[in-house]
């Protein structure tokens, strides 16, 4: 049994060691793209530095099931070629047995990458909101809320964060009367919504009397930053600890949440679907060489079916997210399908 334990660590630490090099190759590829990529937009190169970095976190999630499946096929090569994965298989370890320490890595990253990295992705790219994390309508941010004394509507072409304010650039605000009937309207460059309502230092005004009069403008609102945010927020720009409330605080009102449903699903089972991908790179490192180990090729032919898996995934939830299929099946069955399918090929295979 101390045995055992030795060489599941042994082979525990060649996966992190092969999961790792890969992404150690991947991420410095895309946050030095990403950096030069940003210099131009930003006044310093510290600035254009922590853009990268937000950036690369929020596309970790993206390559993270494809750096598992790559670091699997790589740490099951090395093996293969140092003809350690004999002396393994001599001190009594099965195949099924050499493929549990990979297996729980695998399942620790997908805790870690749900728990840990998604929120603090979230947090980094959420300290300045700006409309690429809205739905937009039309090409606009839209507005409207209704109280006793009529309804508001407004529509702005951009927005921005200011600490925990939200900033509405270009905007257009329409004041309407119980009967809808047009009782101000105001435009400005610039209109801040804070917890106090809304407010303009310099505005143009038309009350229904005279011209447009410019002045400080301010109104009386039921909207918040935070209530805006909840509202129209894209679900990946929600942490995976705060998926349960807002679901249900927007189940409450009405509003649908479908892609939220598919979001928490996808975020919940991450573990199943890294997994899956060290599954199907086991599969793949099998062999009957001893020596002579040709990598490229099976390499080359893993990357094409790690797309195809992807493809496959990314369809499905896209049928979930649409209402073709419920959200919970459209997560969990493209894992189950793909380690269903690594397991005959493993199981089948002889390495005798």
């Amino acid at each position: 049994m101390f045995r055992y334990k030795i060489l599941n660590r042994f082979l525990l630490r060649r996966f992190f060691y092969g999961v790792g090099l890969v992404m150690l190759v991947v991420c410095g590829i895309i946050f030095a793209v990403t950096f030069v990529e940003r210099l131009p937009s930003n006044p310093t190169a510290v600035a254009a530095l922590m853009d990268a970095w937000t950036r690369l976190m929020e596309y970790v999630p993206m390559f993270l099931p494809m750096a598992i499946f790559m670091g699997t096929l790589l740490a099951s090569y090395n093996l293969t070629k140092s003809s350690e994965n004999i002396i393994i298989s001599g001190a009594g370890l099965s195949p099924y047995q050499m493929a549990r320490p990979f297996l729980f890595g695998a399942t620790l990253i997908g805790i870690v990458a749900t728990t840990v990295i998604n929120p603090y992705s979230v947090y980094l790219s959420t300290r300045e909101i700006t409309t690429n994390h809205l739905k937009l309508v039309d090409g606009a941010i839209w507005l409207r809320e209704s109280n006793d004394n009529g309804y508001i509507t407004l529509r702005a072409e951009s927005l921005d964060r200011d600490n925990k304010n939200l900033v509405f650039n270009n905007a257009t605000i329409f004041v309407q009367n119980p009967e809808f009937r047009l009782t101000e309207r105001v435009t400005a460059k610039h209109i801040t919504l804070s917890d106090n309502g809304m407010d303009s230092q310099s505005a143009y005004i038309w009350n229904g009397i005279g011209g447009d009069v410019k002045g400080a403008w301010h109104a009386e609102s039921q909207l918040t930053p935070r209530t805006v945010l909840d509202r129209y927020l894209q679900p990946d720009q929600i942490s995976f600890w705060q998926l349960p409330t807002f679901i249900r605080k927007m189940e409450n009102v009405g509003i649908p949440v479908r892609g939220h449903w598919v979001q928490f699903w996808t975020l919940l089972f991450l573990p199943l679907s890294m997994i899956a991908m060290a599954t199907l790179g086991i599969a793949f490192s099998q062999t009957r060489q001893r020596r002579n180990y040709s990598f490229g090729p099976k390499f080359s032919i893993g990357i094409v079916t790690c797309f195809a898996s992807y493809f496959v995934i990314n369809m499905f939830n896209a049928l979930g997210a649409t209402g073709v299929l419920p959200p919970v099946l459209a997560i969990i069955a493209p894992p189950l399908i793909i380690i269903a399918g690594a397991g005959v090929f493993i199981a089948g295979f002889d390495t005798i």
